[in-house]
């Protein structure tokens, strides 16, 4: 689909106008690849997700006053740190997601990142204010659709025939958690096909279609083919970076491998 790049002083903006909506893409260019969506519609704005670093969350932050927009809050599932972003807007979860931001693998993960990268990244995790559940709400004038996952949720956004998930990518590697969150993957990736989706947005790739859905599938199934001819998690990676070369994410290659043949 067709998009305006908007250039930022770090990041950049896809901009994809579906009429009545539309999404603002914010590519923070950052370590870890995140992305930020924003949905705006009758001069309002919902966030899905929260920049980490923060200088992004500056830039963000400039961004959308630029826009002259109401902020309807920010939903957070997969990304609970960054807790300076927006301090004072509402904020929407779960209680599953914000039990893995806060005590989680989503805090293992923060903490993680934050020996990794330090003063530069923000750990403050955000305080929930509206806890939300299973089916339609609407934010900024704009119905979705909660979809529960394991960690959190995902987001449908029947109005522009799109959802939001944690990841996606057709050229990186993704967490996969073992034989069965393989095989529900490739399930859950199979419904996006039949539903036809516009846009697949995520945490960590930018915008994709249905392309991308059917690489990822390819991809799953050949993990599992590798999984099943390998004794251990180093044969594993070696056979899947052979068969992927040019693929990013190899610290997600490794927690798959790792979730494939666990240390005991």
């Amino acid at each position: 689909m067709e998009y305006k790049k908007i250039n930022l002083e770090k990041g950049n903006v896809l901009l994809y106008d579906f009429g009545n909506v539309k999404v603002h893409n914010y590519d923070a260019n950052d370590a870890i690849d995140d992305q930020v969506i924003l949905l705006e519609k009758n001069n309002k704005l919902v966030v899905i997700e929260s920049p980490t670093f923060y200088e992004n969350n500056k830039e963000l932050e400039d961004y959308i006053k630029s826009l002259n927009v109401e902020v309807d809050g920010i939903l957070l599932a997969y990304h609970m740190g960054g807790g300076t972003f927006l301090e004072n807007s509402k904020k929407y979860s779960t209680h599953n997601a914000d039990d893995y931001g806060h005590s989680g693998g989503g805090k293992d993960l923060i903490d993680g990142f934050t020996k990794t990268f330090g003063e530069p990244f923000d750990n403050k995790i955000h305080n929930i204010t509206d806890y939300i559940e299973k089916g339609e709400i609407s934010l900024a004038d704009i119905k979705l659709n909660i979809i529960p996952t394991n960690d959190a949720y995902d987001i449908e956004i029947p109005e522009i025939n799109s959802i939001y998930t944690h990841m996606l990518g057709s050229d990186s590697h993704s967490i996969i958690a073992g034989v069965d969150h393989a095989n529900l993957m490739i399930e859950t990736l199979k419904g996006y096909l039949d539903k036809n989706y516009n846009l697949i947005l995520t945490s960590h790739y930018v915008p994709e279609g249905l392309d991308a859905v059917k690489t990822k599938i390819a991809y799953i199934e050949t993990l599992l083919n590798i999984a099943s001819d390998s004794s251990n998690a180093n044969e594993f990676m070696d056979k899947v970076k052979k068969e992927y070369p040019n693929y990013s994410g190899l610290n997600y290659l490794e927690m798959t491998a790792n979730f494939f043949f666990p240390i005991n």
